[in-house]
């Protein structure tokens, strides 16, 4: 049986100006492929008008969190991404 886990992701985006809604859509199309479930996104101010994004998501253990962090980084005007928590799901 294939386990799952839980895991949220801080999300830099390059600059004030990024579209944060764009790169939620990007992400959100890319995780999904990927077997990402009950994906969620909050944006929390920074500092002068920059904002994170908060990702959270169940995904297969197996693929790993490095996938993870490739797929995202593939999405234009994206600066960092750090993994933040990461659990394994039981039920």
């Amino acid at each position: 049986m294939a386990s799952t886990i839980i895991v949220m992701i801080k999300i830099m985006p390059e600059s004030v100006s990024t579209n944060l809604k764009q790169i939620e859509e990007q992400v959100k199309i890319k995780m999904e492929r990927e077997g990402g479930r009950s994906i969620t996104f909050e944006e929390k101010e920074i500092a002068f008008g920059l904002k994170s994004i908060t990702l959270k998501m169940a995904f297969p253990e197996e693929k790993g969190t490095d996938l993870i962090e490739k797929l995202i980084h593939e999405v234009p005007e994206i600066s960092s991404v750090t993994i933040e928590d990461y659990r394994r799901a039981f039920g």
